[in-house]
């Protein structure tokens, strides 16, 4: 079933008989997708006010068509937003819905946050069918809840989205970024050292076949004194260059996870505190990705492997994005799961909105 408009979503979700299984472009099958496939369509820029920075959009338009259009005007979504398709195998068109539903933030999330953090508004139906308001340009706000943040990550469990709200950033006319060669388990190191100048630093990471990499945004001359401040600090972990015209490569090789695409194993995505990355890469074994200075650590592992059992100890939470893992997201501790179960309760008492898929 296909819903072009905010009447039809509504119709289609009041008048269910059973599960739905909502998707936008099909790019991130990440966990238990179970009943009737619900596909939401609902496309077009709805507002956008270059000189205020913000944009009204449906959650059916494609991430492609988003981006185009305020690169047009000099601007770009802040926190980097990923396509995820080709790496986990399916093909399909990123749209913006999906992109909030698992509230997806590349390399600059060290600076600018994550997906979250540039929503300002929200439009949804929830599990009973009704249309529901909150936050920025849609005016209206739900008291006791702040939906705009709660819609972002719950993977479609809480209501089904028909519009979005983001304030937007200039984009930066440089770039540049420094690489270290280190292997993987040293990189973390040098990346908090990077993270903890004064640099202003937009992106921290570990590439294979690149290194240990830091990136500067900015204007020109500014780009050229960080990234030359930066080469000086980073000196003392290893041998140091500075990439200026192949920048833009690196980054999006590791937002999109380019060193994986069309290699078999299961892909484990953990997101932990920065300082156990070191130990957590060692006991995994396997091929990596490092980003967020270390935060955020994806693996490719042979399949059927038991990721949280190698990875353990660990602070923060794995998911299986790819694989056979019977269950794909972390377990929830107690007291979170029992507010979360009240969350699905009043927002989907039927329980009819992707039911299992974070189970």
């Amino acid at each position: 079933m296909r819903v072009e408009s905010e009447a039809q979503l509504a119709e289609a979700v009041r008048d269910a008989g059973g599960a739905l299984a909502v998707r936008g472009g099909g790019t991130r099958p990440v966990g238990r997708c179970l009943g009737e496939p619900l596909e939401v369509g609902i496309s077009g820029i709805t507002l956008y006010e270059p000189g205020a920075l913000t944009l009204v959009v449906g959650a059916g338009t494609s991430l492609a068509e988003v981006e185009a259009a305020i690169a047009a005007e000099g601007q770009r979504l802040p926190f980097e937003p990923a396509n995820w398709g080709p790496v986990l195998g399916v093909e399909g068109v990123s749209t913006v819905g999906g992109v909030v539903a698992a509230n997806v933030s590349g390399p600059r999330r060290v600076q600018a946050g994550a997906c979250r953090d540039s929503l300002i508004g929200v439009r949804f139906v929830d599990g009973r069918g009704q249309v529901v308001k909150n936050g920025g340009r849609v005016m209206k706000n739900v008291t006791g809840y702040d939906l705009v943040k709660l819609m972002a990550g719950s993977w479609g469990t809480l209501g089904v989205m028909s519009e979005v709200a983001f304030k937007l950033l200039p984009a930066a006319p440089a770039q540049a970024t420094v690489v270290i060669d280190l292997p993987a388990g040293a990189a973390p190191v040098a990346l908090a050292a990077a993270l903890g100048s004064p640099f202003d630093v937009s992106g921290a990471g570990w590439v294979p076949g690149v290194g240990a990499v830091v990136r500067v945004e900015g204007l020109s001359e500014s780009v050229s004194y960080r990234a030359g401040e930066l080469r000086k600090l980073l000196e003392q972990f290893g041998p140091v260059r500075v990439e200026e015209e192949g920048s833009a490569a690196i980054w999006a090789s590791l937002r999109d996870l380019e060193p994986f695409i069309d290699k078999p194993g299961d892909l484990w995505r953990f997101s932990v505190k920065p300082s156990e990355a070191s130990e957590i890469v060692a006991r995994l074994g396997g091929e990596v990705l490092l980003d967020w200075g270390g935060g955020l650590i994806w693996a490719l592992l042979p399949e059927g492997s038991e990721a949280r059992a190698l990875a353990a100890p660990y602070s923060g939470h794995a998911t299986c994005m790819r694989g056979s893992a019977g269950v794909t997201f972390e377990p929830e501790p107690a007291p979170i799961a029992t507010l979360t179960t009240a969350l699905r309760a009043q927002f989907d008492p039927r329980g009819i909105l992707n039911p299992g898929r974070m189970g």
